[in-house]
C-alpha cells in the first residue's frame, strides 16, 4: 500500500523509550520569525507603517505600541480594530483589507531590498554551528516567496540544510508540522535536535514537536510563560555550538 503525505507519521509519535541514551545534538531548527530577525518589529511594524502612510490615512504604530497591538493574530484584525479606534466605523474592515494588501506588498519588497538584519550574536553562533558540522534548519510560518530571500540574507547562501514554511505541509495551518518536516527531511528524531525560538508561538510548536527548546526572547516576548525550555536568554551573546550541545544534552539528561 502506497503511503501518501496525509497519511505519514512520524517515528518518533511512539514516544521516546525509557531507558534511551542521550543523542548527540546533530541539528538546530531555528524559527525565522524571531530567532533569526525581530521580524515583528523591524519588518512588519515598518510595513503596516508605510501602507497606512499609501492609503492616507494617518495612522503609525510605534515600536511600544505595535508590541500591544501583537496580541491580536489576525493581521486585518490589527488593522481593523486601529481604524475604528480613528473612527471609520463600518468600513474600517473593508478598508482593512485593502491596507493589508499594501503591507504584503511592502514586507516582501523591504526583504527583497535587505531591509531585514539579524539578530546580534547570530553570525557567530551560526558560524560555529556551520564549522562544528551541525546542519541548520529553519522554519517559518511565512511565505515561501520572501522566506527564503530573507534566510539567505540573514545566515548566508545554502547554509540552511532545509527551510520549510506552510508551502510544505499537507495540512497547512498546523505550526509543529513545520518542526516535525524539517526533523523528516533531516533525517533525525527529536531527541538529535535544538529547536530556537523567539518567542511564545515558537516555543509552543518547537515543543509540541517535542524538541529541546532554547529560547531567545525580544523585546516584545520576554516575560512569557516558557515553563519547560531548555534555556531563556534574551541575547546570543556568548552561545556557540558548544553551549547549544551543553543546552541539548542538559535538557534530555534531566528527563
Amino acid at each position: 500500500m502506497t503511503v501518501t503525505c496525509e497519511e505519514r507519521s512520524f517515528w518518533w509519535d511512539a514516544g521516546r523509550p525509557a531507558l534511551a541514551t542521550v543523542e548527540p545534538l546533530q541539528a538546530v531548527v531555528f524559527d525565522l520569525d524571531g530567532a533569526l530577525a525581530d521580524i515583528e518589529r523591524d519588518g512588519q511594524r515598518q510595513a503596516f507603517n508605510a501602507a497606512f502612510a499609501e492609503h492616507g490615512l494617518g495612522i503609525e504604530w510605534s515600536v511600544e505600541e505595535y508590541g500591544r497591538l501583537v496580541c491580536i493574530g489576525d493581521e486585518q484584525r490589527r488593522i481593523a480594530s486601529a481604524l475604528r479606534r480613528a473612527g471609520f466605523g463600518r468600513v474600517s474592515a473593508e478598508i482593512a483589507a485593502h491596507v493589508h494588501r499594501t503591507k504584503n506588498e511592502v514586507f516582501e519588497d523591504s526583504v527583497l531590498n535587505g531591509d531585514v538584519t539579524p539578530r546580534a550574536g547570530l553570525d557567530d553562533l551560526v558560524n560555529s554551528l556551520y564549522f562544528a558540522g551541525i546542519p541548520v534548519a529553519v522554519v517559518s510560518t511565512g511565505a515561501r516567496s520572501w522566506v527564503d530571500p530573507l534566510v539567505r540574507q540573514l545566515i548566508g547562501d545554502g547554509i540552511a540544510d532545509t527551510v520549510v514554511t506552510p508551502d510544505d505541509l499537507p495540512r497547512p495551518g498546523r505550526e509543529p508540522d513545520l518542526h516535525g518536516h524539517a526533523l523528516w527531511e533531516l533525517g533525525l528524531g527529536p531527541e538529535s535536535a535544538l529547536a530556537v525560538a523567539g518567542g511564545p508561538r515558537g516555543y509552543l510548536a518547537a515543543r509540541a514537536a517535542k524538541l529541546a527548546t532554547v529560547v531567545v526572547t525580544t523585546g516584545y516576548t520576554v516575560g512569557a510563560d516558557y515553563t519547560g525550555a531548555a534555556d531563556v536568554r534574551t541575547s546570543y551573546d556568548g552561545l556557540l555550538a558548544g553551549g547549544c550541545e551543553v543546552l541539548h544534552r542538559r535538557h534530555w539528561a534531566g528527563r
